[in-house]
């Protein structure tokens, strides 16, 4: 490759030579000199410049610095020895903190080298540069080329920047595709690469912090293209597409003008991190978006950079298939018998991909446009799209107007696609990619990139959606039924799954809008579904399950659902058991879809309490509702049953409770209050804290982590316990808190592991724990300030103030206070303090984290134990909740009050 002459403002070549030759320091003129030509070219990208000329100068930057440095090595006469630049160097593309990849070829073993090799390497990182060299003979590079396909492609790109061209004549020749890696292996290999590289990203181009090399759609999408064309023709450049027919000259342009867009925002990172950063986090969203000229001082602004950089990885992707796909055949296929299918008159399958039977299939029947993917979903055999093909759905999916989303044909094919029985949501994806889906939907188009600025997604809006249908998919499965167990279940016998699979396409589709997206996506759901002939009946399902797709998550997390008020007033919300049975599914999914890290096993337990007691109370009946006194006693005679077989006699039981209240036997299990008994009964020292642990065995809690607390109750318990917690790295993530008539306290804490996993039982670390706990009790006046530790990176970006909500629960006669924050290290505690500090007691607490959100609830009361209705005390304990937990936010934060709502 020939790199662009260096003007003299970059780099004077002669200027350089003139003054080494005149004695100056080398290392101090070098390294001033890189750095003037990098501030030189920074300049120059801050003012609009051609991001490729900058790369390409760059490298030819580096390498006159490196070439005039290895003339000045005193080398013996006629070094067996090549200076040779590789990787993306070689290719000539460096950005500002690019690593600069070098190979040092030699002839041969040569003692004298070694010294000035070493010199001349210490020589290059002491100017500064961020080197990787490796010192390789020819039969060396063959070896190693032969057993690793990262170094022949390294290889492949080499340039020769000093030294024998011979001797780098001779390895490009033996490292070629005629000794080893042949094209077919080497686009076999590479292909492999991507898919790997691919699934780690959900294979999907629209993670909310994409990596702009990696991710699909972006730089290594490009260098793989480059890669097999440079292997298999010989190709140097991009264009070379073009002349062997691969590509139009426009398709040639979407090409070059993404690959140059991706350029631009990397040269950013590189600009504004001073590290070789590809990730495009949200720390450094807003600074490159608005080094591209958006107006980054907006969200807005933000958002726009992000659809741009979506927009470019869609068309990269899409060419990036349409390329793939046509190698396939040209290079992998190229001497396989052909064998064609002929599915109807508009389509074939060629080799495992279908084509149109002609160029004009689409123009002369536009309903094919979506026939063409109900095939593929009906055909398990069909790989993917014939690239001309592909390239034919492209150019004619401007036909998809008004009069195509209004004609019948076109309703029945959507609606088979998803009613078909194979990869129904990889055509769903599909259709996404190459335009279709968008025009179909105009409300899908318009989520498309949609950026989500929140705390837990980690996918764009239409990612998430996708990414919940291929979920909703895969529960179908056998190897789902472990994991799954009761999704897994349900999804074989709900009787029409395409309702499924339309509330899911919708259920976030007014995302982005003004109004509670649910009941605006409802409302849209409802209009497509009539439109598309669905009955009354199924399409009141549809538009319901959008509306209500957050009513289950938030009623496991936030609510008592071992209250049998509140599993009726569920029941009464779901109606019947197959508007549960979705529901379900479609919550399960959903949680999954949103971010790995929010399902686990505690979550999961959650939601299958709530949907098992709920179907059992709409198969017993609601009216036949059980009362709460029932149950209050079921659980003490299931308890004192337990505990006579222990030889105690039901007064003696009764007398070691002290009456906690009825929602101690409400929360608590028979066989775990049987167990804090037993405990409490053993106790000899009552004035000191009583604390067990366990592996809880609790349906609602299996993977959780019991510890139970009993001592004489006093304010500030709660406090205590959570600073304890925190500093020994556990999370609570539920407190039963209760206070006996005899004044004692009863509390429960439910903990996992910073992994979010159960302690298992260990004895030492119990102990441990007890011990802690027991000093802590003993002394809470010297407990430790609270914990330091490092704040998640993504919380310095969210701009979330704290926000409270306080009502009141006249039949329980206490106050609920709702708190909505980002979560960061200390939260409990710092309310704990508070709660201390205002002199008000804690009787329960409902704690929910969602990925980097914490949404908790406490139900409190005053010193008295009634409810707080002073104005000016709720006023005062929101405020110190939001200004402390604020307090304890990124500097990043605007500083902005908190919301009070009463």
């Amino acid at each position: 490759m020939q790199l662009p002459l260096l003007p003299d403002d970059v780099l004077d070549t002669s200027a350089l030579s003139q003054a080494l030759d005149n004695g100056s320091n080398p290392v101090k003129l070098y390294k001033e000199t890189l750095s003037k030509a990098s501030e030189a070219l920074n300049q120059r990208f801050r003012e609009g410049a051609d991001v490729r000329e900058l790369v390409w100068m760059r490298a030819a930057v580096v390498d006159a610095v490196l070439s005039e440095a290895w003339k000045r090595i005193d080398w013996p006469d006629s070094p067996a020895a090549s200076l040779i630049a590789v990787g993306g160097y070689g290719r000539g593309e460096l950005h500002p903190q690019s690593d600069i990849d070098l190979l040092i070829l030699i002839e041969r073993e040569d003692p004298s080298l070694d010294s000035r090799l070493e010199k001349l390497i210490t020589l290059f990182w002491d100017m500064g540069l961020h080197i990787g060299h490796s010192v390789r003979t020819i039969n060396e590079c063959i070896s190693n080329a032969r057993d690793d396909i990262t170094v022949a492609t390294n290889l492949m790109e080499s340039r020769l920047l000093e030294g024998k061209s011979q001797l780098f004549q001779t390895m490009r020749e033996q490292t070629g595709p005629a000794q080893l890696w042949p094209s077919t292996a080497f686009f076999r290999a590479k292909w492999d690469e991507q898919i790997a590289r691919h699934r780690k990203y959900n294979d999907t181009e629209y993670n909310l912090e994409p990596n702009i090399k990696t991710c699909p759609g972006g730089l290594r999408d490009i260098q793989m293209i480059g890669w097999v064309i440079k292997r298999h023709f010989g190709a140097e450049t991009l264009r070379d597409l073009v002349e062997h027919g691969f590509i139009t000259e426009m398709e040639y342009s979407t090409l070059a003008e993404g690959q140059a867009y991706l350029w631009r925002i990397r040269y950013a990172l590189h600009m504004i991190t001073g590290r070789p950063e590809d990730r495009l986090l949200f720390d450094h969203q807003r600074k490159v978006a608005a080094l591209l000229g958006f107006d980054a001082d907006s969200n807005q602004g933000v958002e726009q950079f992000m659809r741009s950089y979506f927009r470019w990885a869609m068309m990269l992707s899409e060419l990036n298939d349409q390329l793939l796909q046509h190698f396939d055949e040209t290079i992998l296929r190229a001497c396989e018998p052909e064998t064609i299918l002929t599915l109807n008159q508009r389509f074939r399958v060629r080799n495992n991909y279908i084509e149109a039977t002609n160029d004009r299939v689409f123009k002369t029947y536009p309903p094919a446009l979506l026939e063409i993917f109900l095939l593929m979903a009906r055909y398990d055999g069909i790989q993917g799209v014939r690239a001309s093909t592909i390239r034919l759905i492209r150019s004619n999916r401007f036909l998809i107007d008004d009069d195509f989303r209004a004609d019948p044909r076109n309703h029945q094919l959507f609606l088979e696609i998803l009613r078909a029985q194979h990869k129904v949501s990889e055509q769903i994806k599909r259709m996404k990619r190459y335009g279709v889906l968008g025009r179909y939907i105009p409300a899908f188009g318009q989520i498309i990139g949609q950026m989500q600025f929140d705390l837990f997604h980690i996918y764009t809006v239409d990612a998430h959606t996708l990414l919940l249908l291929a979920n909703l998919r895969r529960l179908r499965k056998e190897d789902m039924q472990e994991q799954f167990p009761i999704a897994h279940g349900i999804v074989q016998r709900l009787p029409k799954i395409e309702l499924l699979y339309l509330a899911a396409l919708f259920h976030d589709i007014a995302k982005g809008r003004k109004g509670d997206h649910s009941t605006l996506g409802a409302v849209d759901a409802r209009e497509f579904c009539l439109l598309h002939g669905l009955s009354n009946r199924d399409t009141n399902l549809v538009a319901w399950l959008v509306e209500h797709h957050l009513m289950m998550s938030s009623t496991a997390q936030r609510k008592d659902i071992s209250d049998p008020d509140v599993i009726r007033e569920f029941a009464l919300e779901m109606g019947d058991i197959t508007h549960l049975d979705y529901l379900y599914v479609l919550t399960v999914a959903d949680i999954n879809a949103t971010n790995p890290t929010l399902w686990n096993a505690w979550r999961d337990s959650l939601l299958r309490q709530l949907y098992t007691e709920t179907k059992r109370m709409l198969r017993r009946g609601l009216e036949h509702h059980i009362d709460k006194r029932d149950w209050v006693a079921d659980t003490q005679n299931a308890a004192i049953g337990k505990l006579a077989i222990k030889g105690f006699t039901p007064e003696q039981v009764m007398k070691l409770w002290g009456n906690p209240g009825d929602d101690y036997f409400l929360r608590e299990t028979a066989n775990d209050i049987a167990w804090h008994t037993e405990a409490i009964a053993a106790h000899r020292e009552p004035e000191k804290p009583l604390i067990l642990i366990k592996e809880s065995t609790d349906s609602q809690f299996q993977q959780a982590t019991q510890i139970f607390i009993y001592m004489p109750d006093r304010i500030g318990i709660f406090a205590t316990v959570a600073a304890t917690m925190e500093q020994l790295d556990l999370n609570i993530v539920d407190a039963r808190i209760f206070t006996s008539q005899n004044g004692y306290a009863v509390d429960t804490f439910y903990v996992l592991d910073a992994d979010g996993q159960p302690l298992g039982n260990d004895p030492a670390r119990f102990g441990h724990i007890r011990q802690t706990l027991l000093d802590a009790l003993k002394n809470p006046e010297e407990l430790k300030s609270l914990v330091q530790r490092y704040t998640p990176r993504k919380l310095k970006h969210f701009r979330m103030p704290t926000e409270t909500i306080l009502t009141q629960d006249e039949q329980k006669n206490c106050t609920v206070l709702e708190i909505i924050t980002p979560d960061r290290p200390g939260i409990l505690a710092r309310i704990g303090r508070i709660l201390v500090e205002q002199n008000i007691r804690l009787l329960n607490a409902k704690i929910t984290t969602l990925g980097e959100r914490v949404d908790d609830i406490f139900f409190i009361s005053d010193a008295d134990g009634q409810m707080i209705t002073d104005t000016a005390q709720q006023q005062s304990l929101q405020a110190a909740i939001r200004e402390q937990l604020d307090a304890g936010a990124s500097r990043h934060d605007t500083g902005t009050h908190g919301a009070i709502r009463i």
